[in-house]
């Protein structure tokens, strides 16, 4: 059997899959205490400190955002796939308990209030996130308890007879934390400090976790649920029964540069960055309109138009109104059971004087005659992807493009780039994809200001973003691969299944470039350089600052699509 690359998973990476796979086939709990030990010795690079003493701030800040903010009161988590499962495994009453998010990752959650938090898992990639996030969450959970636990200070914080803002220096002297970790601590805690840091005192944490989520077929009903909602919530466009352009992105990108609303709204988006400066924006905004760069003004303002949203109502309506206007966007933003919203957009409701200046192009006129919609999911963790596209190309009528856009790790380039790959190692099944990709460097780089694309890349599809190591790293560094992510591998397995008759293999060379009857595009921009020390996703978060690569790549998407379409008509 051919291979591209050597065995890759090290042995401390597989020892801790192997463990916790083994532990949760028990029908009872696993004490997440079980794993610490082989947790440690896999030498995660997102846990680099895991075996010291001294409390590793950045693994924890990761760990803590994927994770809801209840898990300090928590004491158990039950892994399954929808509410059936949680039926079956005894749950009858969890369409009552609260639903509880977590700030950096999707996943439906929800806590009974008082132990038990339930996390609907959608392949096995959430277990593969899920099961490292806790343990990490709970190794530096306890070194912080073990500090305080061991002065008068704690003490006195885990009594109530002090608060921790009332003494921020004594504090962060005792957790031996210096000012930049603990003012990132505070950033996730900062409406809760006192509590948070009150809980940390009073107690340590020892979490336990079990799974109902044992059967694939499970995966598969979740999935379908997903899609026959979908179906029902999107009836007035006909979904099953119309050709369909499948993007896997984000929920407001796409829609933004479709919409126009942003920008009919520039004056007012403009009065609101200068009246309340959200994130320190306005002398971002000042220096754009003094310079020449109309692209970088709306990504701009399509940027901060979620903060001119957020928390008021009134306005909120408006801009749904707006976007929803004449059928041309539909949103299905809350699904009953796995957590990945969907826009459909119907290329004949277009309004194509109101779309983005850099979509303009000859023919758009054409696309009123045009049947097809553009099915944009919020792009799913892992393996999820591939149930996700199994389904919908089972369930579609034509599928005339797939087109995947998402946040990479590079090992060479720098935050903000732009990765095309045409060859895919996929982790999940072993297999290396090679493709033809339709986008090439000069598609994205007239769209993007700040970064530099590269294309005819090598991208590695991984398990999950604990599960790597530096050794891990060098060895695909070493054989000529850039670009690390979780969700290309899945899709091209899906993908693969839509073109032959025979489920995807194992462990091969798999040859996409014959037989594909339609455009597959990846488009990744870097969020992370792990292999460099200037930037780290653990201490710099995209925000704003991934706008120019985001915005880049959802153009290049939605030119291509319309080429596409615009040229189909034409045979028509």
């Amino acid at each position: 059997m051919i291979r591209t690359v050597p065995e890759t998973t090290g042995e401390g990476i597989e020892l801790y899959i192997r463990t916790y796979y083994s532990l949760l086939r028990s029908s009872g709990d696993v004490r997440i205490r079980s794993l610490e030990e082989t947790h440690e010795g896999m030498r995660s690079s997102l846990h680099l400190g895991a075996e010291s003493p001294e409390f590793d701030a950045s693994a924890f800040l990761y760990a803590a955002l994927r994770l809801p903010d209840c898990l300090d009161r928590a004491e158990r988590v039950v892994m399954g796939q929808s509410d059936e499962v949680f039926l079956r495994g005894g749950f009858r009453n969890i369409a009552q308990w609260q639903r509880v998010d977590a700030p950096a990752r999707r996943r439906r959650m929800l806590f009974d209030g008082k132990k038990t938090v339930a996390a609907f898992v959608s392949s096995v990639t959430d277990i593969d996130d899920l099961v490292p996030s806790l343990t990490a969450f709970q190794i530096e959970w306890n070194k912080l308890h073990h500090r305080l636990t061991t002065t008068q200070l704690g003490h006195d914080l885990a009594a109530g007879r002090v608060a921790a803002s009332d003494v921020p220096t004594a504090l962060r002297d005792t957790l031996g934390v210096n000012e930049t970790d603990m003012a990132r601590l505070y950033q996730v805690w900062g409406a809760q400090w006192d509590a948070k840091i009150q809980a940390v005192a009073t107690h340590p944490t020892d979490l336990r976790v079990t799974s109902l989520a044992s059967g694939f077929n499970d995966y598969r009903k979740a999935v379908q649920i997903w899609w026959d909602d979908l179906v029902r919530a999107a009836d007035a466009t006909y979904l099953e029964f119309r050709p369909i352009y499948f993007v896997s992105s984000n929920p407001h990108s796409l829609t933004n540069v479709l919409s126009g609303y942003a920008l009919s709204q520039r004056d007012e988006l403009a009065a609101f960055v200068m009246a309340q400066n959200p994130e320190g924006l306005a002398e971002e905004w000042q220096r754009l309109v003094e310079g020449d760069e109309p692209g970088a003004q709306d990504n701009f303002l399509y940027y901060v138009l979620r903060a001119y949203l957020r928390g008021n109502e009134a306005r909120h309506r408006q801009w749904y109104d707006g976007e929803t206007a004449n059928g041309a966007i539909s949103r299905f933003d809350e699904p009953s059971e796995l957590d990945i919203s969907c826009q459909i957009i119907d290329l004949q409701n277009l309004d194509i004087a109101r779309i983005d200046p850099r979509l303009q192009m000859p023919g758009l006129a054409r696309l009123r005659e045009s049947n097809a919609l553009i099915v944009n999911v919020d792009y799913p963790l892992g393996f999820a992807a591939y149930h996700l596209l199994s389904q919908i190309a089972s369930s579609a009528s034509d599928l005339l493009g797939i087109y995947l856009m998402g946040k990479a790790a590079t090992l060479s380039g720098r935050v903000g780039d732009v990765m095309i790959p045409n060859v895919v190692y996929d982790e999940q099944s072993r297999n290396t994809f090679l493709f033809k990709n339709c986008f090439l460097a000069q598609d994205v780089a007239p769209y993007l200001l700040h970064g530099t694309v590269f294309d005819n890349q090598k991208a590695v599809t991984v398990r999950g973003t604990f599960l790597q190591n530096r050794e891990f790293m060098h060895v695909f560094y070493r054989e000529g691969y850039t670009d690390l992510e979780m969700e290309a591998g899945p899709y091209l397995s899906a993908i693969y299944e839509d073109i032959y008759p025979k489920r995807y293999p194992v462990n091969e060379i798999v040859n996409l470039f014959i037989n594909a009857p339609y455009d597959i595009g990846l488009l990744h921009y870097a969020s992370d350089t792990p292999y460099s020390r200037r930037q780290s996703l653990l201490s710099k978060s995209l925000s704003y600052f991934g706008v120019d690569a985001t915005y880049a790549c959802s153009v290049a998407i939605l030119r291509r699509i319309f080429e596409v379409e615009i040229a189909r008509l034409a045979q028509t």
